[in-house]
């Protein structure tokens, strides 16, 4: 994450905002102190991103998923047998 003094904040405060509207947050930062973070208002609060598990319920993976189409894949590899 990108960190700017106050000096440059302020001089290309227009231009940081649009990045970071568009998903690029950044610190600002008094005397290589960090004050305050940058985020668009649509970003998930900290500690909430939920990763793993967001598909639950919705898909479902086959039994035999590490197995789907050994056969053609050893075929193409290989030849046929």
């Amino acid at each position: 994450m990108r960190t700017v003094n106050i000096h440059e904040a302020k001089t290309h405060l227009s231009r940081l905002v649009d990045r970071a509207a568009k998903g690029e947050p950044f610190i600002i930062a008094k005397a290589g102190k960090p004050l305050v973070k940058v985020v668009p208002l649509d970003a998930p609060p900290a500690g909430e991103r939920k990763r793993l598990g967001f598909l639950r319920g919705q898909i479902s993976v086959p039994d035999d998923f590490d197995t789907m189409f050994a056969d053609e894949i050893e075929e193409m590899f290989y030849g046929d047998k």
